[in-house]
């Protein structure tokens, strides 16, 4: 990080000036500072930016749309949820960012994920711009029929606010194809038309190929560009894994098919350690028991009499490299310290923000190669984007084409961040080269405009 004492000034008043107009949003904070860090040195040297108030600009949300949800569950007791969307930027394109439904969700969380969505969409060179969205709602231990009806009654009031040219909102946490089918055929209904206002879809109406393994394909190929970069490879290495929805479980068929050894797996309550490694069978057990039978990761120790170690994650184990996949957060500093002990290698964030500052700070200080998640992560965005693409065409393209053009995005995205992240006798600063490589698209877009 820059040690210049007026870089240092200049980016303590621009995040005092942030919380003072932001208070209490911990989460925004921290993403915002994570970036700020390395884009305030930048502005320095390129005074067009600065003079214009771009990060200012960059770091304020066009728009917060805050709207509650109301339904009733299968008791006939009526609910009153919150939920938002978070318009942030749509300098480059309409806006585009998942929708997350947890009761963790809060305007914070929504705004940190926006804020990195601008910067992750920047990155993959479609025309996208940045948003989040969601709700406090949990969905955990209820029925299909009930989350049915908090669907349908979510999208009566965000279809006003979306749409294939305004804002495409897709899956996150706790929202697959089942609530993105539940709220696309709400949509339909309620507008008298059929159109790719959603990405996430069934294949049989609009969806994408690739689409649901795209996130953790992505976060191997980063890490793939990454390990070749600096002379090495995937093949033979071995990988600790935290999560198991969608990002975990194709994060893990990647690496399997590329020749690594998958050890761990994880949800709330708990992570297995399978030191045989997660084999290609093993997975296929898993994805079953996660994606149709709804159950919990300790089952897969009991399947394959492995250890279960309940209530705590993965990272004091062993392993080349690391893909934290379940959330933001969950690898903190005292992680770091373990697993850079354990001579871990390389870092590709799965998740959104899955690393604390320190952790990050800690990974680049003992040259551990570090993928950031606006990096690593853009995977499931760039083909949200190719979803998009196709549903505007009015074609679907093969597996064969989707994964190539996935290879193709991430491969660019790699290079952008070498372009900006390299240094003299280090590794590359990954984390430097994505913030600069986002912020600069975006920033230019946001310039040509004028003063809106």
């Amino acid at each position: 990080m820059e040690t210049n004492p007026a870089i240092k000034k200049e980016i303590s008043a621009f995040m005092a000036g942030l919380k003072k107009r932001n208070k209490g949003e911990t989460e925004f904070h921290q993403a915002v500072h994570e970036v700020v860090e390395t884009i305030i040195p930048f502005t320095a040297e390129h005074t067009k930016y600065r003079d214009a108030y771009i990060l200012e600009r960059m770091t304020e949300p066009d728009r917060i749309i805050t709207f509650r949800v109301t339904w009733e569950d299968d008791a006939g007791a009526i609910h009153a949820d919150r939920a938002w969307r978070v318009q942030f930027n749509n300098s480059i394109g309409p806006y585009k960012g998942g929708l997350r439904f947890h009761p963790t969700v809060t305007q914070s969380v929504l705004k940190f994920l926006g804020f990195e969505q601008v910067l992750k969409n920047s990155l993959t060179g479609l025309p996208m711009g940045g948003a989040k969205g969601g709700s406090n709602f949990n969905p955990k231990g209820r029925s299909d029929r009930e989350i049915m009806r908090f669907c349908q009654s979510m999208m009566i009031e965000l279809h006003r606010h979306i749409g294939e040219d305004v804002d495409v909102p897709a899956g996150d946490i706790n929202v697959g194809a089942r609530e993105i089918s539940y709220l696309f055929g709400t949509y339909k209904r309620l507008e008298n038309r059929f159109a790719g206002i959603l990405t996430g879809k069934g294949l049989a109406f609009g969806g994408s190929l690739v689409r649901k393994e795209a996130t953790g394909y992505g976060a191997v190929y980063f890490m793939k560009h990454m390990l070749e970069h600096s002379g090495t490879e995937v093949k033979g290495k071995t990988a600790a894994v935290s999560g198991s929805g969608n990002v975990a479980l194709y994060c893990m068929e990647k690496l399997i098919q590329l020749g690594a050894k998958v050890l761990t797996a994880s949800d709330s309550s708990g992570f297995i350690h399978d030191p045989d490694g997660i084999t290609r069978e093993k997975l296929d057990w898993l994805i079953d028991l996660k994606e149709n039978r709804r159950g919990r990761i300790q089952e897969y120790a009991e399947k394959f009499g492995c250890d279960f170690h309940q209530g705590k994650t993965p990272w004091g184990v062993k392993a080349d490299l690391a893909f934290p996949c379940a959330t933001q957060n969950e690898v903190l500093i005292e992680d770091a310290q373990v697993m850079v002990k354990n001579g871990i290698k390389a870092v590709a964030e799965g998740a959104n923000m899955p690393c604390t500052a320190e952790a990050t700070d800690y990974f680049l200080e003992h040259d551990v190669l570090f993928g950031p998640a606006k990096a690593a992560n853009a995977g499931g965005v760039a083909v949200s984007g190719l979803e998009q693409s196709q549903n505007q065409l009015r074609i679907s393209w093969s597996r064969e084409e989707v994964d190539k053009r996935l290879t193709t995005i991430m491969e660019d995205i790699h290079s952008k961040c070498v372009r900006y992240g390299a240094r003299k006798d280090k590794p590359v600063d990954y984390r430097a080269g994505a913030n600069i490589a986002g912020f600069v698209k975006v920033a230019d877009a946001m310039l040509a405009y004028g003063v809106v």
